[in-house]
């Protein structure tokens, strides 16, 4: 039996909107931001397909997915809907809808609503601890994101790929689990 989830959080990037938007729509900046991510890939302008390696308690799954952009609304947001499979570990799928607007004190806020659905040995695990494993990968995400956009704001794209490849690589050298 399926479960279902919902998740919603803002985040203040300190950049300019046009900057947070780019790197939404940046297959090099997302493959950087998602953890356990191993490729993304844009295959069209409004979609995305991903391997990403992950583990939900006992479960450690590859899943494999597509994304598709709709209702763009550059550099305000849009709506984001996908699917991953992961074999026997079962599927997750579902949307989010992203806002882009100015923060107070300069910067963006980047808010979400998310509703998604898991199934499959997924869905056994508990709904505490999917929920409490989307909120931590949303968190490193966001951390990670921030991080690269507030420093492409304030350096060539050269420096920021470079300073984002470091920090994933001390993070792998620590063995962090994701």
């Amino acid at each position: 039996r399926p479960r279902f989830m919902d998740m919603t959080g803002d985040h203040v990037i300190k950049a300019p909107r046009q900057a947070v938007w780019d790197a939404l729509n940046d297959s090099d900046v997302l493959k950087l931001c998602i953890p356990g991510c191993e490729e993304v890939e844009k295959t069209s302008d409004t979609s995305f397909s991903a391997k990403i390696l992950t583990k939900v308690g006992p479960v450690k799954a590859r899943f494999t997915g597509d994304v598709t952009l709709s209702e763009l609304d550059p550099p305000n947001g849009y709506k984001i809907s996908g699917e991953g499979k992961g074999g026997p570990a079962g599927f997750a799928k579902g949307g989010a809808e992203v806002k882009l607007a100015s923060a107070e004190g300069g910067g963006t806020t980047l808010s979400y609503v998310v509703d998604a659905q898991v199934g499959g040995k997924l869905a056994q695990i508990g709904s505490r601890l999917i929920d409490s494993t989307a909120k931590k990968m949303a968190g490193q995400f966001f951390e990670k994101f921030g991080e690269i956009v507030e420093a492409s704001a304030s350096s060539s794209d050269a420096e920021v790929v470079e300073a984002a490849q470091t920090t994933t690589n001390k993070s792998a050298q620590q063995g962090d689990p994701i």
